[in-house]
C-alpha cells in the first residue's frame, strides 16, 4: 500500500486508515464481501501499532460498513449503505467530539492506580478515614431527629445551613454575609463549573496560578476560555503581572488559591492581598478566591481571607467542608453578590434541582456544634506531625536532592527535584516501586516538580513513601 499516514494532518492515525479505508471501499477498490486485510498485516504496512488498526477497524465497523466473522477477519459489509441493516452508532466518535473534555489521561492513570492497586497514596486531596469526624456524624443521626423536607429545597440550599455558614465565616473568617449571598454546591468544583459556564463566555481571557490546581482542569478549555499564567513566587502571585495581561488581553476574572495555595503550600503576603484587590477595584477584574485550606493553619495566626478585606464586592468566595471535614459529604458554597448567586443558582436547578437534603442537614448540625471546633483542632494537630514526618522523609532519604518550602498549614508539599529527570518516567518509576503522587507538569508549565500530598497517607507510612520515591528517582539515575 502506497498511501502512508501522516503527522502533519492533525488528525489521529486510526481516523486517517479509516477514512482512507471508507474511500477505497466507496470506489469499489474493496466490493461488498470482500475481506480487508488482517489488523497485524495492514499494521505492518502501514507501520502502525495493531492498536491503531483494530481503532480504525471500529470505526468503520460503527459507521456500517465492515463487519467482524469469528475465525475470518474483518469483511466489507453486503450492505454498505445501510438499506437493509441497523446501524452501529459510532459511540468512539461522539466520545471524543463531546465539549466537556475529560481529565488529563496522567491524573486519570494516578487515579486508577490509587483505587486499584493499593499504592501509598502521596496523590489524593482527600483526608484518611481516621481523619474524618465518623463519630461525631453517628452521634448526630442517632441523637437528633431529622425536621427537614423530602422535596425540593429552596434553589440556594437548605437555609438553616447557610444560615450557619454566615455564622462559620464571621467568626472564624471574618467574613460577613448573609443567606442570600450563599450558595450551596456539591464541592468546591461544581462551584468553579458553574462560575465559569454562567459568568464566562467562549473566547474570554482568564488568569490562573501556575502551578496551580486550576491549571489541571479541563473545565477552562471545555468553556472555550483562553487561560493565562501567573507564576506563584514564595509569598504569592505578582499582582502587577495582571495588569499588562489586562492591557494586552482584557482579563475577565482572575482566579486563586491564595492560602496554603494547592500545590505549593505557599501565603499570599498581606502586601500583595491588598495590591490585588486595588487592581481588582480599579480595572473591575473580578477575582475568584478559592480557599480550602485556611482553617488548617500550623503557624497559630491565620491570614486574613480576600473576601473578608473586600469592601467594593469584586471576590466571589468558594470553600468547602471536603478537605476539613469529608470528601464524601459533597457540601461547599460560593459568596458573592445576590444577583450573582441567583444566577449561579438557577444553572444548579437545571443541572441537579438542587442538593440533597441529607448531607446539608448533618452539615449544619455539625458545623453549628462545638464538635467543628474540637474537630479542626485535632485534625490540625494531626497534619502538623503529617507534615513534620514527611519533610523529616525528605531529609532523610533525599537530602541535596529536593528542594522544598515548608508550608505553615494545608496538606501539599511542593519539591523541585535537581535531578534532570522527565516527570512522567519518574512517575511510572515510582508507581512500579508502590507510592503515587502528582507530577508537577500535571500542575504547571515546568517540568522537574512534585507535589506531595500528607493529608490521606497513613502517618506510619509516611517515611516508606518517600523511601520508595527515592528508589525511584535513584533508578532513574
Amino acid at each position: 500500500m502506497d498511501w502512508k499516514p501522516t503527522q502533519q494532518k492533525g488528525t489521529p492515525f486510526y481516523k486517517q486508515i479509516a477514512e482512507h479505508l471508507e474511500r477505497r471501499i466507496s470506489y469499489g477498490e474493496f466490493p461488498a464481501g470482500s475481506f480487508l486485510p488482517s489488523e497485524r498485516t495492514l499494521a505492518r504496512e502501514l507501520n502502525v501499532n495493531r492498536s491503531t488498526i483494530v481503532a480504525a477497524y471500529e470505526e468503520l465497523r460503527a459507521a456500517g460498513l465492515v463487519e467482524s466473522i469469528q475465525g475470518s477477519g474483518t469483511r466489507v459489509s453486503h450492505d454498505i449503505w445501510g438499506l437493509t441493516k441497523n446501524r452501529v452508532p459510532n459511540w468512539r466518535h461522539l466520545v471524543e467530539s463531546g465539549s466537556f473534555l475529560p481529565n488529563l489521561p496522567l491524573i486519570q492513570r494516578i487515579r486508577k492506580e490509587t483505587q486499584e492497586n493499593g499504592l501509598i497514596d502521596l496523590a489524593s486531596g482527600e483526608l484518611s478515614a481516621d481523619l474524618f469526624p465518623t463519630a461525631s456524624f453517628q452521634t448526630i443521626m442517632a441523637t437528633q431527629q431529622f425536621d427537614g423536607h423530602l422535596g425540593y429545597d429552596h434553589p440556594q440550599g437548605h437555609f438553616p445551613l447557610r444560615e450557619t455558614i454566615c455564622e462559620h465565616v464571621s467568626s472564624l473568617k471574618r467574613i460577613e454575609a448573609t443567606p442570600d449571598s450563599i450558595l450551596i454546591t456539591s464541592g468546591a468544583q461544581q462551584a468553579l463549573h458553574l462560575v465559569v459556564q454562567c459568568l464566562l463566555k467562549p473566547g474570554d481571557a482568564v488568569a490562573i496560578e501556575d502551578p496551580s490546581y486550576s491549571y489541571s482542569l479541563p473545565l477552562f478549555q471545555s468553556a472555550g476560555l483562553r487561560t493565562f499564567l501567573l507564576p506563584v513566587e514564595h509569598d504569592g502571585i505578582n499582582p502587577e503581572e495582571i495588569i499588562a495581561l489586562h492591557r494586552k488581553h482584557r482579563i475577565k476574572m482572575v482566579f486563586v488559591n491564595p492560602t496554603y495555595q494547592n500545590p505549593t503550600g505557599t501565603t499570599m503576603s498581606m502586601e500583595k492581598r491588598l495590591r490585588l484587590l486595588d487592581i481588582s477595584t480599579e480595572y473591575g477584574i473580578p477575582i475568584v478566591e478559592d480557599d480550602p485550606y485556611s482553617l488548617i493553619t500550623f503557624a497559630g495566626q491565620q491570614m486574613p481571607t480576600l473576601k473578608s478585606l473586600d469592601r467594593h464586592g469584586t471576590v466571589l468566595y468558594i470553600s468547602s467542608l471536603t478537605k476539613i471535614v469529608a470528601s464524601g459529604l459533597r457540601i461547599g458554597w460560593v459568596i458573592g453578590p445576590q444577583t450573582v448567586i441567583q444566577r449561579l443558582a438557577d444553572a444548579k436547578q437545571q443541572v441537579d434541582f438542587g442538593h440533597s437534603i441529607f448531607p446539608q442537614w448533618i452539615a449544619q448540625r455539625f458545623l453549628a456544634s462545638a464538635e467543628f471546633d474540637a474537630h479542626i483542632e485535632l485534625l490540625t494537630d494531626a497534619l502538623h506531625h503529617k507534615r513534620d514526618a514527611i519533610l523529616s522523609a525528605l531529609t532523610r532519604h533525599l537530602k541535596g536532592q529536593v528542594d522544598t518550602q515548608q508550608p505553615d498549614g494545608g496538606i501539599h508539599l511542593w519539591c523541585k527535584v535537581k535531578a534532570p529527570v522527565k516527570d512522567t518516567p519518574l512517575l511510572k518509576e515510582a508507581i512500579r516501586a508502590g507510592v503515587v503522587y502528582v507530577p508537577g507538569n500535571v500542575l504547571g508549565s515546568k517540568e522537574g516538580y512534585v507535589r506531595f500530598t500528607y493529608g490521606h497517607a497513613p502517618l506510619h507510612l509516611i517515611d516508606e513513601a518517600i523511601e520508595r520515591f527515592s528508589q525511584a528517582l535513584q533508578k532513574l539515575l
